[in-house]
């Protein structure tokens, strides 16, 4: 018998019996996962309020001598997704890790939670997202040009990761690989815009289906930004060969979908008006949001007729209650255009994953698996448990399945190029000053085995999103029995990954 410390719990004993201290462990834990749940759906939102914020640019017409009012894009969505979707739903495992970098100095640093993290996101997120669509409702990846190279760079990663660990310098990391490492994050930026944008040379010669307009549709965003002027008429240019002198434009519109320019009169009255009341509409929508953290069953589950499935949303709605009293907190999406509720969701979900990869620490120590088992499963479900709730989402929301693929190709690139890139670079640059020494790689044994089993295994993921692609026409939804069959065969793979990696590390096979 051992005792377990941590300053989460102060004393743990682990013995076989001890199913008391497992609930010490798992409930907390279950609590972390329904906040990373419910703070990760207002990240997303916030972030809707981010790419949808245009810059608004005035001219005159010369034959009508009348204001022509355009809004252009400040964000392109396929960075969009790179960057504010993908990087920040993997923001706690890169801010945790080079927090760690830089209490650590020097010390050893093991990459193999990478892999679980991979092999989750790739899988059981998958799963996921293939039965969110309603039955019958078909989402496909509008561009597959960008998808391919996120796809690339996304697999990429793993096998740079292998070699440097076991080709190049074997256990130990260099400067320039380190350097090497979070450059290549910039590189798969300009990659990917530059198949958006189709340029020469450096794109795939496929065509793409139409991309909504929005990000994510008007019609079914949860709110309506109250200080956009409802301009009836749009216009979107797209520059599809990166020419500067063609923009993309467009504004919020109706349904009507009429694409030519508004001609707007000066109303310098209502505009004042609108300023006037704007800081006491942004309070009551603050405090609106304090009233129905308190509110146990919302209008939607009033109108279901299933008892049971009313009872379930209740205990959910309970579950989430402190949760939502504390993300109320979270200044309202239509401040600073989403902007500071973006940063404080990003706050709030590293601090709960924080709590929750500690916690998911001292199953090892009670239950006496392997660590490095429990690294790749439990360890590696809980950082990327933001991925899988921003992906649902976006697959719920969003007409096209390109976000919601997107987060899971891209989260496993950000996880090495910025996630172990930038806590390798701050240990190779202190060790490379203070001992002129590279950096020594503890744990990695039984990685090459890991990354082989997940690059075997990806292929029959991607090859059954190909065939649906072929059969069904697009990725996710369709019909719910084929919907349900992916998911279960996604999990099958999922589960080979982790029977196959445990018994390597555990010294079966």
């Amino acid at each position: 018998m051992h005792v377990c410390r941590s300053h989460l719990h102060h004393r743990l004993t682990a013995s076989p019996s001890s199913s008391r201290r497992h609930l010490q462990i798992s409930l907390p834990e279950t609590r972390g996962h329904a906040g990373l749940s419910a703070i990760t759906a207002r990240f997303f939102r916030s972030m809707e309020n981010v790419v949808k914020h245009t810059r608004t640019v005035e001219e005159i017409d010369p034959c009508t001598n009348t204001k022509i009012v355009k809004h252009i894009k400040v964000w392109n969505y396929t960075i969009a997704d790179i960057t504010l979707l993908a990087f920040g739903t993997s923001f706690p495992q890169i801010s945790l890790a080079t927090i760690d970098a830089i209490r650590n100095l020097g010390n050893l640093f093991s990459p193999g939670t990478l892999v679980g993290s991979a092999a989750f996101d790739l899988f059981p997120i998958h799963a996921v997202c293939v039965v969110v669509p309603k039955a019958g409702e078909l989402k496909k990846i509008s561009d597959l040009g960008v998808w391919l190279i996120e796809l690339f760079w996304s697999f990429w990663a793993y096998i740079w990761l292998y070699i440097t660990l076991e080709v190049w310098t074997p256990n130990v990391i260099t400067l320039w690989e380190a350097s090497l490492t979070v450059l290549q994050f910039g590189l798969l930026l300009l990659h990917a815009y530059a198949q958006d944008k189709r340029w020469p040379y450096l794109s795939l010669p496929l065509s793409r289906s139409e991309r909504p307009d929005d990000w994510v549709p008007a019609e079914t965003a949860p709110y309506k930004d109250k200080y956009t002027a409802p301009y009836k008429y749009s216009e979107i240019l797209e520059d599809e060969y990166g020419n500067g002198s063609v923009v993309d434009i467009f504004s919020v519109h109706d349904g009507n979908r009429d694409y030519e320019y508004q001609n707007l009169p000066d109303n310098d009255v209502a505009e004042s008006s609108d300023q006037s009341h704007e800081g006491d509409n942004l309070l009551s929508i603050w405090k609106q949001q304090f009233i129905d953290a308190f509110v146990l069953e919302s209008p939607e589950s009033r109108k279901l007729n299933n008892t049971c499935l009313r009872l379930a949303k209740a205990f959910w709605q309970l579950l989430l209650a402190p949760w939502r009293i504390l993300f109320a907190f979270v200044p309202p999406y239509q401040i600073a255009h989403g902007w500071i509720a973006f940063i404080c969701s990003l706050i709030f979900i590293s601090g709960i994953a924080y709590i929750v990869t500690k916690l998911t620490d001292l199953i090892s120590c009670v239950t006496g698996i392997n660590a490095y088992v429990i690294a790749f499963t439990a360890l590696a479900a809980g950082t990327s448990w933001p991925d899988l709730v921003a992906s649902k989402i976006a697959a719920e929301r969003q007409i096209t399945a390109d976000s919601a693929i997107a987060n899971i190709t891209c989260s496993n690139s950000v996880n090495i190029y910025i996630g172990i890139g930038v806590p390798w670079l701050i240990n190779t640059l202190y060790n490379f000053f203070a001992y002129n020494k590279p950096l020594k790689i503890e744990n990695a044994a039984g990685l090459s085995f890991s990354l082989l089993v997940f690059f075997a295994t990806s292929v029959g993921c991607i090859g059954v999103l190909v065939f649906r692609r072929l059969t069904l026409g697009a990725e996710l939804g369709g019909p719910k029995v084929w919907a349900w069959v992916t998911c279960v065969y996604f999990m099958l793979l999922w589960l080979i990954f982790v029977v196959l990696s445990s018994l390597r590390v555990s010294g079966f096979i």
